[in-house]
């Protein structure tokens, strides 16, 4: 039996009451303006509703939400953007309409070269009990301890390219990987940024190299694939039975 459950785009342990939101990129939307791009700026009310969703979803389902991980990449631009910290600030104070500030994990992913909470807040890894989160980017030794039973990543921005039978109309899916990864159960969580999709797995024989994750390409071919639709999510199967 399965220790966690997927709530749209979000990873939870029932059991920890731990919340698991995958690469937020703050900022975004702000980056494709300062390229010339006409686009709305909608992403931060758009994760607030979102988020204020699951949340709802979690309380119906009579658990408790006790902590909630962002597992890296909570900022977009490498480098230092006021707009960015603004957008930071907005999110960190809805959530603490649903939770203590003290129970908001933030994970360093590659993008956050800068702690915009000023208080070396951002951590390589989370661990609690049998849990072990990290952005993905880097492996640390101590996610490996023994007591690890379930490691969480992000970073590979998964998605999946789905089409008919004639394989006329095609549609690209946000989706989780499941598998198993130096003898633990690990997952692989979609970017919760709704604007792109994501990396598609099924051409990841191709595009996907070794040094970009912790999760070598031959391990990651024997990992399923957990579409996210509007209702559930979606098993796949295997991504190797997937490949373009």
């Amino acid at each position: 039996m399965k220790n966690y459950i997927f709530i749209g785009k979000t990873l939870f342990f029932p059991k920890e009451g731990i919340l698991a939101v995958g690469d937020l990129h703050l900022g975004f939307e702000y980056k494709l303006q300062q390229s010339g791009l006409l686009v709305p700026e909608m992403q931060i009310e758009e994760i607030k509703e979102e988020l204020k969703k699951i949340f709802e979803e979690i309380r119906d389902k009579k658990f408790k939400l006790k902590k909630i991980v962002f597992i890296g990449d909570i900022k977009h631009s490498f480098s230092y953007e006021w707009k960015e910290k603004n957008y930071f600030k907005e999110i960190i104070n809805f959530l603490t309409k649903y939770i203590e500030d003290k129970n908001i994990i933030l994970i360093k992913g590659n993008h956050d070269t800068i702690d915009y909470s000023f208080s070396d807040r951002l951590k390589d890894y989370f661990i609690e009990g049998e849990l072990a989160f990290t952005h993905g980017h880097l492996l640390f030794p101590e996610i490996l301890d023994k007591k690890i039973k379930t490691i969480v990543i992000g970073h590979l921005h998964p998605s999946v390219l789905l089409s008919d039978e004639q394989n006329i109309k095609k549609e690209k899916y946000k989706c989780f990987l499941t598998g198993k990864f130096r003898g633990k159960e690990t997952i692989v969580l979609p970017s919760f940024l709704a604007t792109i999709e994501g990396t598609t797995i099924n051409n990841i024989e191709n595009e996907y190299e070794d040094y970009f994750s912790i999760i070598p390409k031959k391990i990651l071919m024997n990992f399923d694939v957990h579409a996210v639709g509007e209702e559930k999510v979606y098993n796949f199967g295997k991504i190797k039975k997937l490949l373009g």
